[in-house]
């Protein structure tokens, strides 16, 4: 057990706020090693049951995520009117559901070891990436913090995402756990052998890496813009708050014209920025008029309401041309749970009061390309920046500039922001695309394809920056094949799950 929670916090490290990516290289060790059943003896892997493999990846996927997403907490106490033990019971229902995915790894592992012995390690890493895919797809998805998005803080090895995405990272990162596991528990020629691969993958792809952000081609190809992203500040008390209505209007309109004095060809502000129904409402004129004073494209968020037999509400993604007119809307597709919709709402009947405070937000359908400068840019709003074939999808379509809207107020100055920027990272990386993340209180930020910042704001700070970013058209690998690596080690796991069930255990 205490292997188990060794890499529950080993992974916990591995993200931030508080710890850095390369962790993520020993995090699964110890719950490999505890799964092999070493007792000490050199040689001797008897493995351990499916059912100990379970139990040992459900603590090491607890505390893993316990640690990671625990701001779930406050969010829901603070802004879904729940007492406090209720807040903690949802908390820890999200992070038992999530440290499943890892359970069912451990027991796989468990099978495969008894049968294969140490082969069974090797393929560990392609049953945590089958699992990985499931957890961000199964019940709309919730694919936050993947094992490989730890890789952005080692950019080099980052760039393995614009071949195979984050689950080709996340390959990449159980390959090297369980090389360093076999190191520990192999012996003579076996541990020589194992220990010069491990360190030969990490190298090569590190050195690949470096020598494709030295060429720099992603950078140098693509046509300049100047993008100004307007970081309004609003706290999450006063958005809606009708006394509050002109400040936060003016405050924007503030920043919008400072962005545009210091040379912003577009501007960006966060999700839901505006405190009323942009398409609707007649206090929208302030805005248009201002758009079209300083004669720059804006793209805001809004909350969108459509009457009809069934009213519905989008968040809203609203591009305005230069004159001020509607040029383009994007409606979010995948949205968040307990913020814009309660899952489960006739199990989880003791959440009530976050019911009734989570707006009932319709769902989009389609990928929008905004018209922008002669190119074609998309967004995506918020949480949809964690799902990578959405970013795809816009760059199949013909999106030459990814931009994220978001506002993360909700989380207050725990790790979730910091994640949350990181993952955006990664998406420009898989796509080779510029992207350009406007957020209501930060992280703000500039990221070109390679995943290097070029600007970022801080959190809780009222700012206009203004950077450059650029259209690239060229297309990586993995905007052309997707999540291959994924639909290939979910293959391989049943293939080798069924191949040892029909094999006795090793004695």
């Amino acid at each position: 057990m205490i292997a188990a929670l060794a890499s529950g916090v080993l992974l916990a490290l591995s993200f931030p706020r508080y710890g850095h990516g390369a962790v993520a290289f020993i995090a699964l060790v110890p719950l490999l090693v505890a799964l092999s059943g070493w007792n000490g003896r050199s040689g001797h892997y008897p493995g351990v049951t499916a059912r100990r493999g379970f139990a040992l990846g459900l603590l090491a996927g607890f505390v893993h995520f316990a640690g990671t997403v625990y701001w779930t907490g406050a969010t829901v106490q603070t802004f879904g009117g729940l007492a406090w033990p209720v807040a903690v019971f949802v908390t820890g229902l999200l992070v038992l559901y999530m440290a499943t995915y890892v359970a069912v790894a451990g027991a796989i592992a468990a099978v495969w070891i008894r049968r294969f012995g140490l082969w069974g390690l090797a393929l560990f890493p392609a049953a945590w990436v089958a699992l990985e895919y499931v957890r961000g797809h199964l019940f709309g998805g919730f694919p936050w913090i993947p094992l490989g998005n730890t890789m952005i803080a080692l950019l080099p090895v980052a760039q393995l995402a614009s071949l195979l995405g984050v689950y080709g990272l996340s390959l990449f990162v159980g390959l090297v756990n369980a090389g360093f596991a076999g190191v520990a528990l192999a012996a003579g020629r076996t541990r020589r052998i194992t220990a010069t691969a491990t360190l030969a993958l990490i190298a090569g792809v590190s050195i690949w890496g470096g020598q494709r952000m030295a060429v720099n081609t992603l950078v140098d190809g693509g046509t300049p813009i100047r993008v100004g992203l307007v970081q309004g500040n609003i706290a999450q008390v006063d958005k809606w708050n009708p006394a509050r209505e002109g400040m936060i209007v003016e405050r924007y309109l503030q920043l919008t014209r400072q962005a545009a004095d210091a040379g912003a060809d577009v501007l960006l502000w966060p999700e839901s920025a505006t405190p009323f129904y942009f398409a609707d409402d007649p206090k929208a004129d302030a805005i248009r008029a201002t758009v079209q004073a300083i004669g720059r494209p804006l793209l805001l968020g809004s909350d969108e309401f459509e009457p009809g037999a069934t009213n519905r509400f989008y968040n809203s993604a609203f591009m305005l041309d230069a004159g001020g007119a509607i040029a383009a809307v994007y409606r979010k597709i995948h949205l968040v749970p307990f913020g814009e919709y309660v899952p489960f709402q006739r199990i989880l009947f003791f959440v009530g009061p976050l019911v009734e405070a989570v707006s009932a937000f319709s769902a989009g359908t389609q990928v929008t390309m905004l018209p922008m400068h002669g190119h074609m840019a998309s967004t995506a709003i918020c949480y949809e920046v964690t799902y990578p074939e959405l970013m795809r999808e816009a760059v199949r379509q013909g999106s030459e500039l990814l931009t994220t809207i978001t506002n993360d107020a909700w989380y207050g100055e725990s790790s979730a922001a910091y994640q949350h920027f990181e993952m955006a990272a990664v998406r420009a990386v898989e796509q080779g695309r510029y992207l350009v993340r406007a957020a209501n209180t930060g992280v703000s930020g500039i990221i070109d394809p390679y995943g290097r910042v070029l600007i970022r704001t801080r959190l809780f700070e009222t700012v206009a920056v203004v950077g450059e970013a650029r259209f690239v058209q060229e297309k990586t690998l993995y905007a052309r094949i997707g999540d291959l690596v994924a639909h290939v080690s979910a293959v391989l796991t049943l293939a080798a799950l069924a191949a040892a069930l029909m094999r006795k255990p090793q004695p």
